[in-house]
C-alpha cells in the first residue's frame, strides 16, 4: 500500500542531464537489426522483414497492427531498430568537436598535449563546482591553443602537426609541418628509398605534401584510448560522454511513426528519411561483401566515402562541400526537420496554427468602448467557451442548448460531466439534452458580449500587440474596434486583418484579464508614455471644439454633452460663460463636462502643459521680463485647474498619444485606468458624432495659392536660382571657399542645397500665414492629428529640392542627369529641384526626379523592415530568458547576474510619472494644493 501512495506523490525534478547515446543504448533501445534494403515484397506488398519499414517499428497503415506492442497506428508511439556498421564513420554533428579534440591530444599515444604542471592547473579548474558554460568554453579553448603549439608529445616524444579538415569529411594530420621538423621529414622519406628502387613510380607519391589520413577508425581507436581524466581536460564528463561515442557505428532507426509512407496510385511513396536509410543499409552490405570476398582497397574507400557521407546527409542534408544530387530537390535529413521557420521548434512548438481563433478584416467604431472588439455574428456561432454548468447559471445554459448551433446565444457540444460522453447539438433532440443538463457538466457555448478574447495584429513588434478585449456580438462581417486602440497594434483600416483568441479556461481568462486588458496597457512600457489615446479624427475635431472663438447656446451645447455616453450617464450642465445678450457656452467647457460630467463625480484633473504649436507673445515692452506661457497669443498652452480648461486648445499633446502631461495621461495616474477608459470612450463618441454633423473634409480649394502667395514663391524661387547661379561661377573661377574635409565641388553642392532647403522652408512660413484658419490641411498640421506644414506647402507652394541618398539627383547619363539639360550643368532644375506645387502639377523632368525619390523611400521601408524584423528576433532571443529575481537582480536561465538590479535604479518605465523621475513633483504639489476638499464640493 505505502509503494502505491509513494508512487502518486508528486514529484519535483531537481535537473536534467544530456549525455551521449552510446553503442550500448542504441541496441538497447531497439527491437531487431535492420539488414533489408527492400521495403516490401514484390508479391503482396507487406513490409519485409528486418527492413526500414518493418511492422515491429510499428505501422502507419490504419487496417494494420503493430508487431512489437499489437496496437493499431493511431496509439502505437513506434519502436525503434538499429543498423550495425561495418566500419565507423565521423558523425556530422560531431565533426567540429572530432577535429577539437584530434588537435588537443597525440596522434599515437592518444595522451592531451600539455605538461605535467599545465595538465594538473588545467585539471583544478575544470573540477569548480558549478563552472559556467561559457567559463568551461573558454578553458577548453585555452587547452586547444596550448596543446597545438605543442609539436613533440611529452609522453611517448612522437612528432604531432596541425589536424585539419581537408573536404567536407576527411581529417588530414600534417605531420611535419613545424618548421624544426624538416629534419625528421627528410629521414623519414629516406626509409622508403629501397621501395622506390623496387617499384619507381612509388617515387612521385613521396615528393608529393606528406599528410596521414585520420580515417574514422583510426579516430576511433585513439579516441578509446583517451583516459577518463583527460577527457576532464577536453571539457567533456567521462560518466556522460566520451570522445568515441561522436563516432558512428550503430545507426538508430527510428519508428515508422515520424517517416510515414504515402501511397499514391498502387505505388508508395516514401519518406526522405527511409529512403536514406535503405542507401545506407545498402552501402553496409556492399562493405561487408568487399571484405569477406576481399575487394581492392580503392573500391572499399570509395564505398567507405559514399557510406559516411550517407549517413551524414541522412542527419544534415545541407553540408557545406556536399555535391546535392543535381536536378532532385534536396532531401529533408534530421536537422532540417528541426531547424528554421518551418522547423519543428519554430513551426510546431513555439508558433502554431490554434484553434478557437478567428481572422477578419478590421473596421473602426467609435461607439465601442476602448475595451471592447466587436465580433461578428457567424464567427461567435463558431468559437465556442466551455462553461461548467453550475446552480447560476443552469437556466441560462439550457437555453444556449436549446437555441443549438445555428442560433446565437446557442452552444454547439454538451460534455456529461460524469462520464466524459461529448454530444454534438447539431443533430439529435436537442429539448431532451437541454432538460437533462446537470451541474457538472460542460457546455461548449457560442461567445457572447462581455467575453474575455485576446486580439493581435501581427507583426508582434512588442506585448501590446495582443490585448484582451471584451467581445461585443455585432451583425456583418468585420472586427470592429475603437481607433483610439490603433497605436499599440499599428493598425489601419485599408486592409488590415487580425486575430481573435478566445481562452478556454477560468484561469487563462483571469490571466488576460488581469495582465492584458487594453485598460491596463494604457501605457507603453517603453517609457510610460501613454499609447493608447485619441488619433486622427477625434484630435481634429477636440481642436476644433476647443477653439477660443467656439460657442454654442443651450440646445446645442446639451446636443453635444448628450453624444458622450449612453441614456444612463447623469450630466450637470455648468453655467454659461456669455450671460448676456444670449447665454453661450464655449468649447472647452464641453471637454470640462467630458472630464467630469457631474458633482458626484471624483475626477479632478490638474495639469500645465504645452500645446502641439505654441507661440511665444512678443515681450517688446518689457524686455527683461520672461511672458508668462499662459498668455500665449495662438491659445497655445494648456491649464486645466480642476477639470475646468483655463486656456489652451485640445489638440495631439493634450489628447494625443506620446505625452505623459496629455489630459488621459493625468487622469490615468491620478485615478486609475478605468476612468482614463471612460474619458477616452467619451471623446471617441463626442468627436466621431461632432465631426460628421460638423463636416471636415478636404477639397481642391483648400490646396489653391493666393496671388500674394505665388507671386512671393516665384520671386523667392527666381533668387535662389540666381543665388545658385552665382555660387556655379564662383565655384569654376575657384573661388569658394571650402568647407572643412571638402573640395570645391562638394563645398559647392553644399551651398546650394542649403540655399534651396531654405527656399522650401520659407516658402513654408509664407503658406501657413497666408492660408485661411478654416483650410482643413492647415487645421490638420496645426493639431498635430495629421501632415505637417512641409506637406501642406508641397501641395500649395513649391515641392522643393529631391534629395536621393543624400545628395541631389546624381548624374545618370553622361555628365547630366537627364539629356534634357546642357551637360556638366550644376543648376536647381537639371539636379532635381522642383519649383512646381502639387496643385500647379509637375513638369516631366520633375516628375522624374520626384519618381525617383518616391522609390529610393519604398525600398529603404521594405529593406529596413527586413532588418529590423530580423534584429528583433535575435535580441528578443538573447533577451526572451531574463527574470528579475526576487534580490531584485536581473537574471538569465542558468543564474548568471545580468544586472544586479533592473536598469540600474530598479524602476519600472511603465510606472513613471515624471520624465525619467518617480514622480513628477511639480505636478503632483499643484494637483494637492488647487483640489477642492470634500467640504467644499
Amino acid at each position: 500500500m505505502k509503494e502505491s501512495v509513494s508512487h502518486q506523490a508528486p514529484k519535483v525534478i531537481k535537473k536534467l542531464q544530456f549525455s551521449l547515446l552510446n553503442n550500448q543504448d542504441t541496441v538497447r533501445l531497439a527491437e531487431f537489426e535492420v539488414t533489408h534494403r527492400d521495403l516490401y515484397t514484390p508479391i503482396d506488398r507487406l513490409p519485409v522483414k528486418n527492413g526500414v519499414l518493418d511492422r515491429r517499428l510499428g505501422t502507419t497503415d490504419k487496417s494494420a497492427f503493430c508487431e512489437t506492442c499489437g496496437l493499431n497506428s493511431v496509439d502505437c508511439v513506434g519502436h525503434y531498430a538499429y543498423i550495425k556498421l561495418v566500419v565507423p564513420v565521423f558523425h556530422i554533428g560531431y565533426f567540429k568537436h572530432t577535429i577539437g579534440i584530434l588537435q588537443c591530444i597525440c596522434k599515437t599515444c592518444a595522451r592531451v598535449l600539455l605538461e605535467e604542471p599545465d595538465r594538473r592547473a588545467y585539471l583544478k579548474r575544470f573540477r569548480r563546482p558549478n563552472l559556467e558554460n561559457l567559463q568551461r568554453m573558454s578553458l577548453v579553448k585555452a587547452v586547444n591553443a596550448l596543446a597545438r603549439k605543442t609539436v613533440y608529445c611529452p609522453y611517448c616524444a612522437a612528432t604531432n602537426g596541425t589536424v585539419k579538415k581537408a573536404g567536407a569529411l576527411k581529417i588530414i594530420h600534417d605531420k611535419f609541418r613545424a618548421k624544426k621538423t624538416a629534419e625528421e621529414m627528410e629521414k623519414w622519406k629516406k626509409t622508403f628509398g629501397p621501395a622506390v628502387e623496387a617499384q619507381k613510380e612509388l617515387g612521385m607519391y613521396i615528393n608529393k605534401a606528406v599528410h596521414e589520413d585520420l580515417n574514422p577508425l583510426k579516430v576511433l581507436d585513439l579516441f578509446k584510448r583517451i583516459s577518463d581524466e583527460d577527457c576532464e581536460l577536453l571539457g567533456l564528463r567521462p560518466e556522460f560522454g566520451r570522445p568515441e561515442q561522436y563516432i558512428w557505428q550503430y545507426i538508430s532507426v527510428p519508428p515508422v511513426a515520424i517517416r510515414p509512407s504515402v501511397a499514391q496510385d498502387g505505388a508508395s511513396n516514401e519518406d526522405d528519411l527511409t529512403v536514406k536509410l535503405t542507401e545506407i543499409v545498402f552501402s553496409n552490405a556492399l562493405i561487408k561483401q568487399g571484405l569477406v570476398k576481399g575487394a581492392p582497397t580503392a573500391q572499399f574507400m570509395e564505398q567507405w566515402e559514399f557510406l559516411q557521407l550517407s549517413v551524414a546527409m541522412y542527419i544534415n542534408s545541407e553540408l557545406p562541400g556536399v555535391p546535392s544530387q543535381m536536378g532532385q530537390k534536396p532531401i529533408r535529413g534530421f536537422c532540417q526537420r528541426l531547424k528554421g521557420k518551418q522547423g519543428r521548434f519554430r513551426g510546431n512548438l513555439s508558433g502554431k496554427r490554434v484553434d478557437f481563433s478567428g481572422r477578419t478584416v478590421i473596421s473602426p467604431d467609435p461607439n465601442l468602448r476602448i475595451d471592447e472588439v466587436a465580433v461578428p455574428e457567424r464567427v461567435a456561432k463558431i468559437l465556442t467557451y466551455p462553461e461548467r454548468v453550475t446552480a447560476h447559471n443552469i437556466e441560462r445554459l439550457k437555453k444556449a442548448v436549446r437555441n443549438g448551433c445555428d442560433v446565437h446565444p446557442g452552444a454547439n457540444y454538451v460534455t456529461a460531466g460524469s462520464n466524459g460522453f461529448k454530444k454534438y447539438l447539431k443533430f439529435g433532440n436537442r429539448t431532451a439534452i437541454a432538460d437533462g443538463l446537470r451541474i457538472g457538466d460542460i457546455v461548449e457555448r457560442h461567445v457572447i458580449d462581455g467575453d474575455i478574447a485576446l486580439f493581435n495584429r501581427q507583426p508582434s513588434l512588442h506585448k501590446l500587440s495582443i490585448m484582451c478585449h471584451r467581445i461585443k456580438v455585432r451583425p456583418w462581417r468585420s472586427f470592429r474596434l475603437n481607433e483610439c486602440v490603433c497605436g499599440p497594434y499599428n493598425a489601419d483600416f485599408d486592409g488590415d486583418e487580425m486575430n481573435l483568441h478566445v481562452p478556454q479556461t477560468e484561469e487563462a481568462r483571469t490571466e488576460a484579464l488581469e495582465l492584458m486588458s487594453v485598460k491596463h496597457n494604457l501605457v507603453t512600457p517603453r517609457n510610460g508614455e501613454p499609447v493608447i489615446a485619441a488619433i486622427q479624427d477625434f484630435i481634429t475635431a477636440s481642436f476644433l471644439l476647443s477653439r477660443r472663438d467656439t460657442f454654442f447656446d443651450r440646445r446645442q451645447f446639451t446636443q453635444i454633452c448628450s453624444f458622450f455616453a449612453d441614456a444612463e450617464l447623469h450630466i450637470d450642465i455648468p453655467p454659461p460663460t456669455i450671460w448676456k445678450p444670449v447665454r453661450l457656452w464655449t468649447g472647452k467647457q464641453i471637454f470640462n463636462v467630458l472630464m467630469r460630467p457631474n458633482k458626484s463625480s471624483k475626477v479632478f484633473v490638474n495639469v500645465e502643459s504645452k500645446c502641439n504649436k505654441e507661440e511665444k507673445p512678443k515681450a517688446n515692452c518689457y524686455p527683461r521680463m520672461k511672458p508668462a506661457p499662459d498668455l500665449s497669443p495662438n491659445d497655445g498652452w494648456l491649464v486645466i485647474v480642476n477639470s475646468e480648461i483655463m486656456c489652451g486648445v485640445m489638440d495631439k499633446a493634450t489628447v494625443g498619444s506620446g505625452k505623459k502631461k496629455s489630459v488621459f495621461g493625468v487622469i490615468m495616474r491620478d485615478y486609475g485606468p478605468h476612468e482614463a477608459a471612460a474619458a477616452m470612450g467619451r471623446v471617441a463618441k463626442l468627436c466621431a458624432r461632432y465631426l460628421a454633423n460638423y463636416g471636415f473634409s478636404l477639397g481642391i480649394n483648400d490646396v489653391i495659392p493666393g496671388p500674394v502667395l505665388s507671386q512671393e514663391k516665384d520671386s523667392m524661387v527666381e533668387k535662389a536660382y540666381a543665388a545658385c547661379e552665382e555660387l556655379i561661377v564662383r565655384a569654376k573661377k575657384g573661388l569658394l571657399e571650402n568647407k572643412p574635409g571638402c573640395d570645391q565641388e562638394q563645398t559647392l553642392e553644399a551651398e546650394i542645397s542649403k540655399v534651396l532647403s531654405d527656399v522650401r522652408g520659407n516658402v513654408g512660413e509664407i503658406c501657413m500665414k497666408e492660408l485661411s484658419r478654416h483650410n482643413a490641411p492647415l487645421i490638420m498640421a496645426t493639431c498635430g492629428s495629421k501632415g505637417s506644414v512641409i506637406n501642406v506647402s508641397q501641395m500649395v507652394a513649391c515641392v522643393g529640392q529631391q534629395i536621393i541618398a543624400g545628395h541631389r539627383v546624381p548624374d545618370g547619363f553622361q555628365d547630366r542627369s537627364l539629356p534634357h539639360f546642357p551637360k556638366k550643368s550644376r543648376a536647381p532644375p537639371s539636379k532635381g529641384f522642383v519649383r512646381n506645387s502639387f496643385y500647379t502639377g509637375l513638369t516631366p523632368t520633375e516628375f522624374l526626379f520626384h519618381a525617383i525619390s518616391g522609390r529610393e523611400g519604398l525600398v529603404d521601408t521594405a529593406v529596413k523592415t527586413a532588418e529590423t524584423g530580423y534584429m528583433q528576433r535575435r535580441l528578443m532571443k538573447a533577451l526572451e530568458d531574463l527574470v528579475t529575481h526576487y534580490d531584485s537582480s536581473v537574471r538569465n536561465a542558468i543564474g548568471g547576474v545580468v544586472q544586479f538590479r533592473y536598469g540600474d535604479d530598479g524602476l519600472d518605465p511603465a510606472c513613471l510619472e515624471g520624465d525619467a523621475q518617480p514622480v513628477d513633483y511639480q505636478r503632483a504639489w499643484r494637483h494637492a494644493c488647487v483640489r477642492p476638499h470634500s467640504w467644499c464640493i
